[in-house]
């Protein structure tokens, strides 16, 4: 079963009285371990997809399935719901809170479950051993370097044991040294872990990285690509 997939999805804004077509008829299915990237230009339609995998935007038409759960057709809470158990979102601008701690915010979407604090504490642990943030549990966002905040929004994605992490533009802010750091970090978490990641770039660096590419133009597949 596909970790998520769609079929004939188009989303359609209305804008300054203008009607635009953000994404246009793509259907796709994404297998559980893959490590994709939606690719294409400003404008392509990308970032719009990536809300509508993980049930952040809700379609025009067509339909998006979470393991085979449809989420056109769920009520709000329950997408809620599956979104909390089932996807971890990494943002452009990070998205963490600033009044918690590195380690508060990655175990957040755990504290939202209701999981025990030793079992919260036990996994913020491994998974900050895992992305090299020993050390600056307790530091506030306002101390940390922009790759380290990126680091704890991948820690906080992954901690819970998604099945699906989507990452919006995550080396936008970063220089090369710290990009190509958390490019290995999340690589190395999909070997490990079998992460499903979908990204949406215009990174060179991560379009090269990429299993599979899917080129995106005026919102619909124009090229999707598997690689060895």
């Amino acid at each position: 079963m596909p970790a998520v997939r769609t079929e004939g999805v188009w989303k359609v804004f209305e804008h300054d009285g203008q009607v635009v077509e953000a994404v246009r008829g793509v259907t796709l299915a994404i297998e559980p371990g893959e490590f994709v990237v939606l690719a294409g230009p400003s404008g392509s339609g990308k970032t719009t997809l990536l809300n509508l995998l993980g049930g952040l935007t809700r379609p025009t038409r067509g339909g998006v399935w979470i393991d085979g759960q449809d989420l056109t057709t769920m009520r709000p809470r329950d997408l809620a719901h599956l979104r909390l158990q089932r996807v971890g979102f990494v943002f452009q601008d990070y998205n963490l809170l600033p009044v918690l701690s590195a380690a508060e915010n990655a175990e957040f979407t755990l504290l939202l479950r209701g999981m025990p604090q030793e079992e919260r504490e036990r996994r913020v642990r491994e998974v900050f051993q895992a992305v090299g943030l020993q050390g600056l549990e307790d530091r506030r966002p306002t101390k940390l370097s922009g790759g380290q905040q990126q680091r704890v929004a991948v820690a906080r994605a992954v901690v819970g044991e998604p099945a699906l992490v989507l990452a919006d533009e995550p080396t936008a802010n970063l220089d090369r040294a710290a990009s190509d750091a958390l490019l290995d970090l999340m690589a190395e978490l999909n070997r490990s872990r079998g992460t499903t990641f979908v990204f949406a770039t215009h990174d060179p660096q991560l379009m090269e990285r990429a299993r599979r590419l899917i080129r995106l133009v005026d919102g619909a597949v124009e090229t999707d690509d598997r690689r060895a």
